[in-house]
């Protein structure tokens, strides 16, 4: 499969839709590290995390598992899917409620 990320003015765009099959990949569970898990398992910054749900909240947009990052398939995470705000708020998981988009389940911690 290609990657479909792209360059941006702002550094690289995670995208985690395939235009050619019609997906949004959403991880099916949370990883072991994911940041919405209880304690700060990757060891972040004090309100880091806040701040990134708040900024996918404000864009329509959507928060990628750390460990889909740099792969040719980038999923949105499972704990931001599942999320009372993220799942209304992310385009794509709209998308996906509305049948446009099917999600394409990924499994973060069985990936390299």
């Amino acid at each position: 499969m290609n990657s479909t990320a792209a360059y941006t003015g702002d550094g690289l765009r995670h995208d985690v839709a395939d235009p050619q099959t019609w997906t949004v990949r959403v991880c099916s569970d949370r990883c072991g590290t994911c940041i919405f898990r209880p304690g700060n398992l990757m060891a972040l910054e004090r309100g880091r995390v806040a701040a990134m749900l708040k900024t996918a909240l404000a864009e329509e947009g959507h928060i990628v598992c750390h460990k889909t990052l740099g792969t040719d398939a980038p999923a949105i995470c499972s704990g931001f899917a599942t999320h009372p705000q993220g799942r209304t708020a992310s385009l794509a998981l709209r998308l996906a409620q509305a049948g446009v988009l099917r999600i394409a389940p990924v499994q973060p911690d069985r990936r390299g």
